[in-house]
């Protein structure tokens, strides 16, 4: 995760009702390819959330597509899983994988009344990341009555991801 994605995250799950506590975990990527930083740490990520000693119930995932389907990273994500003799993410497992394609400022834009599409790179908000907040506040009202259809395919599997960690709501 990078910090962009960390201020969507932390803003979009508050805003949603998590409580956001000192139990949480934010794993910031060190300089270099995010998406392989999170490809390496996501099967220990989920051996822990697996553990009993698990602190929050929920693992959340954020990991750009880039260039690929989110199909794509969903499968190198249970590769990777495999690889380290674990079974992949099971239906009833509170662990949410959001994969923004291309980046998460694709979605950003989307947010911000731009006409987007998933195959550019839109510009980053560098030394500016919570300028993402007014929109991430019209994001979660749109995953309750649902998404124009003009919104990216990938941002709508994401409200379906949330189905996935919502019950922890309850």
């Amino acid at each position: 995760m990078d910090k962009q994605q960390e201020v969507f995250a932390r803003h979009f799950l508050k805003k949603r009702g998590f409580i956001l506590d000192r139990n949480l975990r934010i794993e910031i990527c060190p300089k270099g390819s995010g998406e392989q930083f999170v490809r390496k740490r996501y099967p220990a990520e989920v051996k822990a959330y697996r553990s009993k000693n698990y602190l929050s119930g929920m693992l959340v995932v954020l990991i750009d597509a880039d260039k690929k389907t989110i199909e794509e990273r969903l499968n190198q994500l249970d590769e990777a899983l495999i690889a380290n003799s674990q079974l992949v993410r099971q239906p009833k497992e509170e662990i949410a994988i959001f994969i923004p394609k291309r980046n998460i400022e694709t979605w950003i834009h989307y947010l911000q009344n731009e006409t987007v599409d998933e195959e550019t790179e839109y510009s980053k908000f560098l030394n500016n990341e919570s300028a993402c907040k007014p929109s991430i506040e019209n994001l979660v009202n749109q995953c309750y009555q649902g998404l124009d259809e003009n919104a990216p395919p990938s941002l709508q599997a994401a409200c379906g991801e949330l189905q996935r960690i919502l019950p922890l709501l309850e």
